[in-house]
């Protein structure tokens, strides 16, 4: 079976720091928790969380969140592992894969943030009439990275559609995350699958053309999740409440508010993005349920995770649903937190 680079040292980070940083607690001033929180990229897909954070539902749980970007999903779980976060934002696979080098202190998902994976099929070109998923054999694909779950879901979707993209496409995967907007916009790839709110930008500014999600083809899955190792979740079981209340709180007010609304509350984390780009990226977001209404990751979205990731030959055995999420403190924020 094949293994996702950069998560090979993994276990040797858990042999070496956890002893040492297992009994670490959030850091107290006064009646205020501080949490560093590291988040896997800085994205539109998260607005709930910076809903969280700006119309204060964390400081009214006494929470005081030390927000930083990891970019990427290995940088992300090596910092959580090695105590530079208490919690991460990132897809619910990398919690699979530290599983998979063994660890002694597993990461527990506990708090679901989307439901959906936040990727689109971008063309170079406008399709003359209704799209044929079947035009994209023979083209040129610029894909995600090997083994995240943008990339997994774009193969699911594929397959799902007769395609098989290691045969049909000239299927193309070696340029890095950051990279893969700039490389379709110079030229590369007839199609590209691209998260927002760069999907809509090239829109409006003529450079390609949203065609399909594979967020509604992929179906309902724990996309990202708020995780952290179960050591600190056994020894803040409080802070970890807390925390899930105030998640819950932002996607209760998320779901009844507007897009106007919403974009108002998180742009200040998108200074260098128009507002009426996020208000577009919110809609799409927004109409085809990317944001959870709850933070329950429940069984039927992890076993169709875990499908996905099989179909993409990066799952080494399917992990219990028991065994890496904690569902207590999702449920009673929903059954406590009120609208």
């Amino acid at each position: 079976m094949r293994r996702v680079k950069g998560y090979a040292f993994v276990l040797a980070l858990i042999l070496t720091v956890g002893a040492v940083l297992a009994g670490c607690s959030p850091e107290k001033a006064g009646d205020i928790q501080k949490v560093r929180v590291g988040e896997v990229t800085r994205s539109i897909f998260y607005a709930p969380e910076y809903v969280a954070i700006s119309k204060g539902f964390f400081k009214d749980q006494g929470l005081d969140i030390e927000l930083t970007t990891t970019f990427g999903g290995d940088k992300t779980m090596t910092t959580l592992l090695s105590g530079g976060i208490d919690v991460a934002l990132v897809g619910s696979e990398t919690s699979i894969y530290v599983h998979q080098q063994g660890s002694a202190d597993p990461v527990i998902n506990f708090a679901q943030l989307t439901q959906t994976d936040g990727t689109f099929l971008v063309s170079r070109s406008k399709p003359a009439g209704d799209f044929d998923w079947n035009t994209l054999k023979g083209s040129t694909f610029l894909g995600q990275r090997k083994g995240g779950m943008p990339q997994m879901a774009g193969e699911y979707t594929l397959k799902k559609h007769g395609i098989d993209p290691h045969k049909d496409l000239n299927l193309l995967q070696n340029v890095d995350f950051a990279n893969i907007p700039t490389a379709f916009a110079s030229g590369t790839g007839d199609y590209v699958q691209l998260f927002e709110p760069q999907a809509t930008m090239f829109e409006k500014e003529g450079k390609g053309y949203v065609i399909a999600s594979f967020g509604a083809e992929s179906g309902k899955l724990p996309y990202t999740v708020f995780m952290a190792k179960k050591s600190y979740i056994d020894q803040n079981h409080e802070t970890i409440q807390k925390f899930a209340n105030a998640v819950q709180q932002a996607q209760n007010w998320v779901q009844k508010n507007g897009s106007d609304e919403i974009t108002e509350a998180i742009a200040p984390f998108f200074q260098d993005t128009d507002k009426e780009i996020i208000k577009s990226v919110v809609e799409r977001y927004k109409s085809q349920g990317s944001f959870a209404t709850d933070g329950i990751v429940d069984e039927q979205e992890w076993n169709h995770l875990q499908d996905i990731m099989q179909a993409a030959g990066e799952l080494k055995q399917r992990v219990d649903h028991q065994t890496l999420v904690d569902t207590r403190f999702a449920e009673q924020a929903k059954q406590t937190v009120k609208e």
